[in-house]
C-alpha cells in the first residue's frame, strides 16, 4: 500500500528495478473486501499507443523513403537509463515524427490525386483524335452525343440502319479497341430519341464528360501539366521524409522510451485506488526481495511479503535460474514450455546432453569452429537483443566446442578437406588426420554407445522422476515404476555378463508385484501385470532406439561432406576443388545446423522430459525497461 500521489515515482523505481511482477486485479485481492473499498487506477496509456503509432509509422517511412536500413551485422547504440527517460530528446523527436506524419499525409493525398489524374487520362485517351469540343452537346438544330458500343459491333450495319431509316443522324467511329468501340453521333435535334432506340439493339451507350472544357486533347494535355506537378510535389514530400532520416536514431530513442512508458501505463492500470491510497499484490524473485524493501521503505509504503501458499501455486510465475552454462537453454525450454512453479528447472539436468548430444551429431572440427566464432562474433559485436537471439548464439557456441570436440576425435574437418587437399597437391601424400574412430569405419561402434548415452538420459530422468516423488510421498509409485526398472536393466546386464539370473528374476517379481499391490480388483490387478510390462518394454525399446538419430546424423553428414570433397577432386584443379568443396560443406553446414538442433530437441522434450516434466508455468513478466532499438548501460 501507498499514498495515492507517490504513484509515478513508486511506478518508476519498480520498473528501474525490474524485478516485480503486478498482477491483474482480478487475480490480486486476495482479501475479497479490497474489492468494496478501491477501483482500478486510470493511465495516459491510449495517448501513449497513439503516440507509440505514430513513431512507428513515421519510423517507416524513413525506412522506406530515406532507404535507411539495418543490416544483418548492425551493431546497437548504447544509452544510459537517465538519456533514455530524460525529456532533452522528446520534444525534437515529437517535431520530427510531426513533420513526418504531415509529409506522409500530403503524400497520400497527391497519391490519390495522381490516380485520379491518371484514371481521367485513361478515359480520354480513345477520344484523343475527336476535334469536338467535348461540353458541346447540342446547337439549334443538332444533338452531338459521344457513346461507346461493343468491342465486336459492326458499324457498317448501323450507317446501313441509319441511312434505310427517315431520321437524320451521321454515326462516326473515333477509334477501338477489343472491348470498347468509341463513337460520335451527330443527328437532327428532333430525331434524338428514335435515333437512339435504333441504337439501342446494338448495346449503345451514351458517354459524358460533365465539366471537360475543350477538345480531348486540350484535356489531355492539362491533365498531363497536373500529372507533372502532382509527381514533383510528391518528390518534394519524399524530399522532406528523407531528409529527416539523419534524425532515425533520435526517433528510436523516443519509440524505446514510448515503449517503456507503455509498459508502465499498463502496470498503472493493475493498481486499485479509492484515490488517496493505492493498492496491489504482485511477485518479486526471494533473491531481490531486499532490493525491493528498500525502494518500499524509501516511499514510506505498507508492506508484506510471503511465500505462495499451496492454493497460489498454479499462479505463481516462473523464473529460471541459470548461469552462463545453462542460460542458453532458456531457447530450448520456453519452445516446448515452462515448467511448473513447483517443478524441477529442467536447464541444468538437460544442458549437459544437449551440448553433448549435438556435438555428436555435427562432429567435425571445421563446422565446430566456425559455430565459435559466428557465437563470439554475434554476441561480442552485435550483443542481440531479445530472449531468442540471445539465447540462440550462445548456444551455438557452446554446442561448436562440443561439435569441434567430437571433430578432433573421429579425424572429421570440412569432411575429409585436408587430405583431398594435400592429395591434390602432391598424388603420393597420404596424410590422415589423427583419429580415436571414424564414422564409416567404426559404425557400430557408434551405434552402441548412442543407444548406451541414451541409455544414461533415460536413467537420469527416471532418477529426478524418482526422487520427485519421494519428496511428495509417493513411495510405492517410485519403488515400482523406478526401482522395479533399474532392478531389470542391472538383470539384464548381469545375464549378459554371465554373473547370475537372480538379479533379473528379482526384477520380474517386481514388476509382477506391482500392478498386485497397487491394482483394484482381480482383472485390474491382471491387467496392470500385462499393461505394465507391454508399455514399459515397448516404450523403452522406442525411445533407446531413438537414440540411433546421433549415429545416423554422425554418419550422414560426415559423408556428404566427403562427398563433395571427393567431387571437387575428381577434375585434379585446386582451384575447382576449393569451389566445390566450399559450397558443399556450406550447403551441409547450413542443412546439420537445423537438423541436429531438431533431432537433439525431440530427444530431450519425448524421451527426457517425458520421464519427469510437468510444463505449464507461466512466465514472470516483471516491469521492467525493455527496449528495443537501444541497450541499456549497465552501472
Amino acid at each position: 500500500m501507498a499514498m495515492a500521489d507517490c504513484r509515478e515515482e513508486l511506478l518508476k523505481g519498480l520498473q528501474h528495478l525490474g524485478c516485480v511482477q503486478i498482477s491483474e486485479p482480478s487475480e490480486q485481492l486476495s482479501d475479497p473486501a479490497w474489492a468494496a473499498l478501491l477501483s482500478r487506477g486510470g493511465s495516459q496509456l491510449t495517448a501513449t499507443k497513439s503516440e507509440i503509432t505514430n513513431v512507428n509509422i513515421a519510423l517507416s517511412a524513413m525506412k522506406r523513403y530515406a532507404k535507411k536500413k539495418d543490416g544483418l551485422l548492425t551493431q546497437r547504440g548504447v544509452v544510459s537509463e537517465t538519456e533514455l527517460l530524460g525529456d532533452q530528446t522528446v520534444k525534437v523527436a515529437r517535431e520530427i515524427s510531426r513533420e513526418i506524419g504531415d509529409a506522409l499525409q500530403e503524400l497520400t493525398r497527391l497519391q490519390g490525386e495522381e490516380s485520379r489524374l491518371l484514371a481521367k487520362q485513361a478515359s480520354l485517351m480513345p477520344w484523343k483524335s475527336l476535334d469536338v469540343p467535348l461540353e458541346l452537346e447540342e446547337t439549334d438544330h443538332v444533338t452531338v452525343r459521344l457513346g461507346v458500343l461493343p468491342g465486336s459491333t459492326d458499324v457498317g450495319a448501323i450507317r446501313t440502319a441509319l441511312g434505310a431509316s427517315d431520321l437524320a443522324a451521321e454515326f462516326y467511329e473515333i477509334s477501338g479497341d477489343k472491348q470498347q468501340l468509341y463513337t460520335l453521333l451527330v443527328c437532327y435535334r428532333g430525331d434524338l430519341e428514335g435515333v437512339l432506340e435504333l441504337l439501342r439493339p446494338y448495346g449503345f451507350s451514351v458517354t459524358n464528360f460533365q465539366g471537360l472544357v475543350g477538345t480531348p486533347a486540350e484535356n489531355l494535355q492539362n491533365l498531363e501539366r497536373q500529372t507533372a506537378e502532382n509527381r514533383a510535389a510528391q518528390e518534394a514530400a519524399i524530399a522532406r521524409i528523407a531528409a529527416s532520416g539523419e534524425s532515425r536514431d533520435a526517433l528510436r530513442l523516443y519509440a524505446d522510451r514510448l515503449g517503456v512508458e507503455e509498459d508502465k501505463e499498463v502496470n498503472a492500470e493493475r493498481l486499485m485506488t479509492d484515490g488517496t491510497i493505492l493498492f496491489f499484490e504482485g511477485w518479486v524473485p526471494a533473491e531481490r526481495e531486499q532490493e525491493v524493501r528498500t525502494l518500499l521503505q524509501r516511499l514510506n509504503c505498507a508492506w508484506e511479503t510471503a511465500d505462495p501458499t499451496d492454493e497460489e501455486i498454479p499462479d505463481v510465475p516462473v523464473k529460471l535460474k541459470n548461469n552462463w552454462f545453462t542460460r542458453p537453454l532458456n531457447m530450448v525450454t520456453e519452445m516446448y514450455s515452462l515448467p511448473a512453479y513447483n517443478n524441477v528447472d529442467p536447464n541444468p539436468l538437460m544442458a549437459p546432453f544437449f551440448i553433448l548430444f549435438y556435438g555428436i551429431m555435427m562432429a567435425d572440427m571445421g563446422y565446430g569452429l566456425l559455430m565459435i566464432l559466428i557465437s563470439l562474433f554475434v554476441v561480442k559485436k552485435i550483443r542481440p537483443k531479445g530472449p531468442t537471439m540471445q539465447h540462440m548464439f550462445p548456444l551455438l557456441g557452446l554446442c561448436g566446442v562440443s561439435t569441434f570436440f567430437w571433430g578432433a576425435l573421429t579425424g572429421g574437418f570440412f569432411g575429409d578437406f585436408i587430405p583431398q587437399l594435400l592429395k591434390l597437391i602432391n598424388p603420393e601424400s597420404t596424410f590422415q588426420l589423427p583419429s580415436l574412430f571414424t564414422p564409416l569405419e567404426d559404425t557400430l561402434m557408434i551405434l552402441i554407445g548412442a543407444i548406451a548415452l541414451g541409455l544414461v538420459q533415460i536413467v537420469t530422468g527416471m532418477a529426478i522422476s524418482f526422487v520427485r516423488k519421494l519428496q511428495h510421498g509417493q513411495i510405492l509409485d517410485a519403488v515400482f515404476e523406478e526401482v522395479t526398472w533399474w532392478v531389470v536393466f542391472a538383470g539384464i546386464g548381469c545375464m549378459a555378463l554371465g554373473v547370475t539370473n537372480l538379479v533379473l528374476y528379482a526384477g520380474i517379481a517386481m514388476v509382477v508385484l506391482g500392478p498386485l499391490v497397487q491394482g483394484n480388483g482381480l482383472m485390474g490387478k491382471i491387467t496392470g501385470i500385462f499393461g505394465s510390462v507391454y508399455n514399459h518394454v515397448t516404450g523403452f525399446f522406442g525411445d533407446l532406439l531413438s537414440y540411433a538419430r546421433l549415429m545416423a546424423l554422425m554418419l550422414a553428414g560426415s559423408v556428404i561432406a566427403q562427398v563433395f570433397n571427393t567431387l571437387g577432386a575428381i577434375p585434379g584443379n585446386i582451384l575447382i576443388f576449393l569451389l566445390i568443396s566450399f559450397a558443399g560443406n556450406a550447403l551441409n553446414f547450413a542443412l546439420n545446423l537445423l537438423g541436429c538442433y531438431v533431432h537433439d530437441l525431440r530427444l530431450q522434450c519425448l524421451e527426457y522430459f517425458g520421464k519427469f516434466y510437468e510444463d505449464g508455468g507461466k512466465p514472470f513478466k516483471p516491469l521492467a525497461i525493455q527496449t528495443k532499438y537501444v541497450d541499456i548501460e549497465k552501472i
